[in-house]
């Protein structure tokens, strides 16, 4: 029986497991980002992200336990060089998953895995926003000048193009002396 095992064994027998998931978390730490199934990459970030915290700390023990996983030493020497010194302050949560859709040949759930503090994008876009502030939903103080006169002013119609478009139809319809039916005169 297999009470409480929730790995998922992905249709394969335990070497041939252990040998995709070494040379995917091998990708993963070479490439920084690898594209892959959904039920691939939530196994490998099971794998991959105990490696990385191992790697926060250069010692020969971790470097032995992360090439015993690994069991390629370029990729060893990537993790504790590189990415080691970009994760020292993250205290968890090394990977990100983007799931991308189904696959067209057969309807697979494809997924995006990357290192977190290496999506230079996502990053500078991060940069950019400024830090978020604690905003309390009670009353308080508001300051003079503030948000109050901005919302008192009122709208214009011929602010919203859509409104000004739209007249009522009633204006439009013809008199009912104008009809074409209608000889009654007074």
């Amino acid at each position: 029986m297999r009470h409480g095992k929730k790995d998922n064994h992905l249709g394969r027998t335990a070497s041939h497991r252990k040998a995709m998931l070494s040379n995917m978390a091998t990708s993963l730490i070479l490439h920084k980002r690898i594209e892959t199934t959904l039920a691939k990459a939530k196994e490998l970030r099971k794998y991959v992200e105990p490696l990385l915290t191992r790697a926060k700390e250069d010692s020969t023990h971790n470097r032995r336990v992360v090439f015993s996983y690994l069991n390629d030493k370029e990729s060893t020497k990537e993790l504790f060089g590189v990415v080691s010194d970009k994760i020292a302050d993250r205290p968890g949560g090394y990977t990100r998953i983007i799931k991308l859709g189904s696959r067209l040949g057969d309807a697979a759930e494809t997924a995006l895995i990357e290192l977190v503090d290496f999506n230079d994008a996502l990053l500078l876009a991060n940069a950019d926003k400024p830090a978020k502030t604690r905003r309390s939903r009670r009353g308080g103080k508001k300051a003079e000048g503030s948000e109050t006169e901005v919302s008192a002013t009122p709208v214009k119609k011929a602010d919203h193009p859509i409104v000004a478009e739209s007249e009522p139809a009633a204006e439009e319809a013809p008199e009912a002396d104008e009809l074409p039916g209608n000889t009654e005169k007074e």
